[in-house]
């Protein structure tokens, strides 16, 4: 967790073509679903069935969006400024987990991420930068600050579905849970990145904006998020891939292929995991309805099958909705499947080595904020 080789990894090699540990996790997945099919075989239809569809597309459309705005050099150009106005890693840190923070509770923890890693990935390019904790801290910084909003994540908005609250009556639910939470990130920050000057890389090849590929993916992105507001998925896909397909087909080979799979297989994963009849038999047979059990049994089984599933699967089994919201919201922290945003971090910084990373602070950052809201809610 050294600072300099922290800094040094962006240097190693070409950053776009190293996904974060490779596709180990990819190859984990289809050798449990394989494992699933020989132990209760299901018809191909029912496996189709199992993934969330609207999930993958959304980010099928938002990574080759993605593309369009790293390929038109407007990051690069953004970097650039931020460096030449902000004079140490510490107050860029704060800076980018702020923002992280605060989009996540307006436009949602995943597509915070896809504005956010790429830039910082491409200020790491252009200044000696701990290019993974800042990633990892945005990561942290959205799981803390989609939990305040009914709209910050997708187990909030279904949880706020089922409560039966106002808008603003769940933000008062979440804010003492949300507020250790950023309690918490504030002081990673002060741990995690010193307060010691930037020094920029030497000069690289200036790259040349393209204001109509900008233009064209800024489009594309209101366009796509109005189509998955009216659940015009399909229509929003054609719109983005055929526009690329026309202008950039090439761009399209940069979309990380792998994590789109990865996402498909953990729902075909976990969706089975959860209906197996052992743990639908341990959800009746532990104490778990209220209070600190439905708590911490929300926490756990987000280390697990991960905070959106384990928020599906518990409500039917706890009746302490702050509680289960609380547990889900701190479950995002730990193990990387605790939240598919960690997920998602990852794999947008290209890191060789960003999953070490990433439980090095994420697990620890776990252990605390969990004790944290238990003594919460107890008190």
């Amino acid at each position: 967790m050294s600072g300099h080789a922290d800094a040094a990894a962006p240097a190693q090699g070409d950053p776009a073509n190293s996904p974060a540990g490779g596709n180990g996790l990819l190859w984990i997945l289809v050798a449990v679903a394989v494992g699933f099919a020989f132990w209760h075989p299901r018809a191909p239809a029912d496996y189709l069935r199992l993934v969330d569809w609207q999930t993958v597309g959304a980010l099928a459309g938002l990574l080759a969006i993605t593309q369009g705005v790293e390929q038109s050099g407007m990051l690069q150009a953004t970097a650039a400024r931020m460096l030449a106005r902000t004079t140490d890693r510490r107050s860029l840190a704060l800076l980018l987990t702020a923002t992280a923070a605060l989009l996540s509770a307006l436009v949602t923890n995943d597509v915070s991420l896809f504005l956010l890693v790429p830039l910082t990935r491409v200020l790491a390019t252009q200044a000696h930068l701990p290019l993974g904790r800042l990633v990892v801290l945005q990561a942290l910084a959205v799981n803390a600050g989609s939990a305040l909003t009914p709209i910050g994540n997708p187990q909030n908005l279904f949880l706020w579905h089922r409560s039966g609250e106002s808008f603003a009556g769940f933000m008062l639910m979440m804010a003492p849970t949300v507020a250790i939470m950023l309690f918490w990130l504030l002081v990673a920050v002060f741990l995690l990145v010193p307060r010691e000057a930037i020094t920029l890389r030497p000069a690289p090849d200036k790259t040349e904006l393209q204001p109509r590929l900008l233009a064209l993916s800024g489009l594309l992105f209101i366009v796509f998020v109005v189509a998955l507001d009216r659940h015009w998925l399909a229509g929003g896909l054609l719109i983005v891939f055929g526009a690329f397909l026309l202008i950039r087909p090439r761009l399209l080979l940069g979309i990380d292929w792998a994590l789109l799979a990865i996402i498909a297989l953990m729902f075909v994963d976990l969706r089975q995991f959860a209906e197996l009849p052992a743990i639908a038999a341990s959800m009746q047979r532990w104490p778990i309805e209220e209070g600190w059990r439905a708590y911490l049994a929300a926490v756990v089984a987000s280390q697990f099958i991960s905070n959106v599933p384990a928020a599906i699967l518990l409500e039917g089994y706890v009746k302490d909705l702050p509680a289960l919201a609380a547990g889900v919201s701190v479950g995002g922290f730990g193990f990387v499947l605790g939240s598919l945003a960690n997920l998602i971090a990852l794999r947008l910084a290209r890191l060789p080595h960003g999953w070490r990373e990433f439980h090095l602070i994420s697990i620890p950052f776990l252990v605390v904020c969990a004790a944290s809201a238990l003594l919460l809610r107890l008190g």
